[in-house]
């Protein structure tokens, strides 16, 4: 725990969303109170901005620390303590790992999905970072799909989305290098990987019925839940009929809006806002969230994209700072079903991250504490105060 009891600074985001002079204080894991002034040990932070841990719906970027070359995997505790540490020193205190279950063996397949949600139970009490198990699941995953139940119902799962990938698959199969990413990414050969496909298409009569099996006991389990790339307002609002509440990267403008006509929030990826377009070519994160089409915005593949995608709104003057950060921090938590954080007020966790906004176009995480806990400092001139 902190041995401090009191941070201060002259610019701390309160939870009516103005910025100003403030003393929070805090007792074991929660914030007690957040006051103009206070007397005793207080850790002065100046005037770097202190707000509210970031929270992170759907990050993938783990995998790169699991499998760092195609085919080439390292012990899943190292690959998370990694990733603890990374998602940490970019100000991101809850993190949903977007843990893919498919249809393909290798590193989406269920063996794979078996050791993550093992090893994550193992180390859990060595990460500092609030650390859950978004789980993506492949629709056409039949053959998957009791053992996943289980999982929900064991509470190894935090958050579900359906993911309907297989189509897309399927179309870039004689593209000259995608086909074969996909075939190397499963561990099969080209012909084989064809031949799965194949084989995958043929049981789609039967991916209905395992949705809503899955989706019955996610609303039991009390799990908010979303759809990936939807494609239509009708996909949409296929899902929202078994109470899937978050549109998840939306593939064009009208799907966005009927998910936000209908009180959904729809997430976007950091990445997309940081580059200035879709890696995909689809949908552009600035122009929906331009459009009020936008309510959260997640690391997707890179966890440096949520921070630096908020400054980067708020310095093209698409919003302002309380306004993005909303779309990291309160929203997020509200999407998610977490009612105890994403906000600095009393009572709820000590999560918070410091930034140096001394250069707006590039903007430091200084200083993260999740739980109570300093859990990374960057600022030298941090550790003197």
């Amino acid at each position: 725990m902190l041995s401090f009891v009191q941070l201060k600074s002259t610019r701390v985001l309160r939870a009516d969303g103005s910025i100003g002079p403030a003393v929070v204080r805090v007792e074991a894991e929660r914030i007690a109170h957040v006051v103009d002034k206070a007397e005793g040990v207080i850790w002065d932070l100046g005037e770097r901005l202190l707000l509210p841990g970031m929270i992170d719906v759907h990050g993938d970027a783990f995998e790169r620390q699991w499998m760092p070359r195609s085919g080439v995997f390292f012990p899943l505790d190292i690959a998370l303590l990694d990733s603890d540490r990374q998602i940490l020193a970019n100000g991101i205190t809850t993190a949903f790992h977007g843990l893919t279950v498919s249809w393909e063996p290798g590193l989406r397949g269920i063996e794979h999905g078996r050791l993550m949600v093992n090893a994550l139970a193992a180390v859990r009490g060595r990460l500092l970072s609030d650390t859950r198990v978004h789980l993506r699941y492949e629709t056409h995953a039949l053959n998957e799909t009791d053992e996943m139940i289980e999982w929900i119902r064991d509470g190894r799962v935090h958050l579900i989305g359906f993911n309907e990938h297989l189509e897309m698959i399927a179309a870039k199969l004689d593209h000259p290098s995608k086909g074969a990413q996909y075939a190397e990414r499963s561990g099969l050969s080209m012909s084989g990987f064809r031949d799965l496909v194949v084989r995958t298409r043929e049981r789609g009569p039967e991916v209905g019925a395992a949705v809503a099996r899955v989706a019955a006991a996610a609303r039991e389990a009390g799990l908010a839940m979303a759809s990936h790339d939807d494609e239509t307002p009708e996909m949409r609002a296929g899902y929202a009929a078994l109470g899937v509440g978050i549109c998840e990267f939306p593939l064009d403008i009208a799907t966005a809006q009927s998910a936000i006509a209908a009180g959904q929030d729809v997430v976007l990826g950091g990445p997309n806002v940081v580059r200035g377009k879709s890696h995909t070519r689809r949908l552009t994160a600035r122009a929906a969230i331009e459009a009020g089409l936008g309510t959260v915005l997640a690391s997707d593949y890179y966890y440096p994209s949520m921070v630096h995608a908020v400054f980067r709104l708020v310095r093209d003057g698409v919003l302002d700072l309380p306004q993005a950060w909303e779309l990291v921090a309160g929203n997020a938590a509200r999407a998610a079903g977490l009612s105890d954080r994403g906000t600095i007020r009393e009572g709820l966790r000590a999560d918070f991250v410091v930034i140096d906004d001394t250069d707006p176009a590039l903007p430091v995480v200084a200083a993260t504490i999740a739980g109570g806990r300093i859990a990374h400092v960057a600022d030298p001139e941090l550790w003197s105060l």
